[in-house]
């Protein structure tokens, strides 16, 4: 059963994330992929912060389907979310968490897939000089990636965004050195201005299209991907259940059917050196 041949995707994004998403779409599922030139995604929140967003990741790409479907034929739509921040496990460091939902209105489903990882220049400072300034941009990527600057991290009266030339990083400061004395500097995390961002958002698609394709085997419907991961792989010195994975459990979301997968990277025990025993 093919849902997806034939059809057009609509891709909501303002940022160009179309550019890695479509070529993958359209060869997998042999979808035809557009955009909407003026659709502005900005009113459900800005990385920026002068508009909060409402809700969290999936609410809001959730939100991004429903306000790209409004006033339109198309039936099928991608959208993609992502957070940026201190990393949930691992201490003094930011995390870049990508989310991509794809909704079927037609059929009455959507699947989702989400990639976490640690590999994001996301950062900001206030600065007090030119060196400073500079330092910090070289850091980030600049001018590969782009900087946002304003008065404060919280002041949104002026913002520059898009920052992506030297000529014009120097102008920035300039402006608000010189007529507020106070200068607050941030990586531009929208994705046409962060190549590696759009990289992760490319990984993640690659992710969704592997669910979409994996289909139950029960009622044959797309999205019939991991729900759960099981730790206890033993360890092949003391037979000590480990931290690392023992199987993956599958569940459609349709028919309820479940499968439990063991060993899925492909060994059936652990190394001592994983060993909360061993290697206490």
């Amino acid at each position: 059963m093919n849902f997806f041949k034939g059809r057009t995707l609509l891709i909501a994004t303002k940022h160009e994330k179309e550019k890695v998403l479509a070529p993958m779409f359209e060869q997998a599922l042999g979808v035809t992929c557009v955009t909407l030139p003026d659709f502005d995604t900005d009113k459900l929140g800005t990385f920026s912060g002068e508009v909060e967003r409402i809700g969290d990741p999936l609410e809001t790409a959730r939100r991004k389907c429903f306000l790209a479907l409004e006033n339109t034929d198309f039936d099928l739509v991608l959208a993609s979310e992502g957070s940026f921040g201190p990393h949930p496990t691992i201490f003094f460091s930011y995390a870049d968490d990508e989310l991509l939902l794809l909704f079927d209105k037609k059929n009455g489903f959507e699947i989702i897939s989400r990639f976490l990882t640690t590999e994001t220049n996301f950062n900001a400072q206030a600065i007090d000089s030119k060196k400073q300034l500079i330092d910090f941009a070289k850091a980030v990527k600049f001018p590969s990636h782009g900087l946002i600057m304003k008065k404060s991290k919280s002041d949104f009266s002026r913002i520059e965004k898009g920052i992506n030339t030297w000529d014009k990083l120097n102008e920035a400061y300039s402006y608000f050195n010189e007529n507020y004395n106070s200068v607050y500097v941030e990586t531009d995390m929208r994705a046409l201005y962060n190549p590696s961002r759009m990289e992760f958002i490319s990984k993640v698609g690659e992710k969704l299209v592997s669910k979409i394709l994996s289909v139950c085997p029960q009622c044959e419907m797309p999205g019939f991907g991991i729900t759960a991961v099981q730790e206890g792989l033993p360890c092949n010195n003391c037979n000590t259940p480990t931290r690392s994975t023992l199987s993956y459990e599958y569940v459609c979301e349709h028919c309820d059917f479940s499968r439990i997968e063991k060993f899925p990277n492909g060994k059936t025990s652990e190394e001592p050196m994983f060993c909360d025993v061993c290697n206490p």
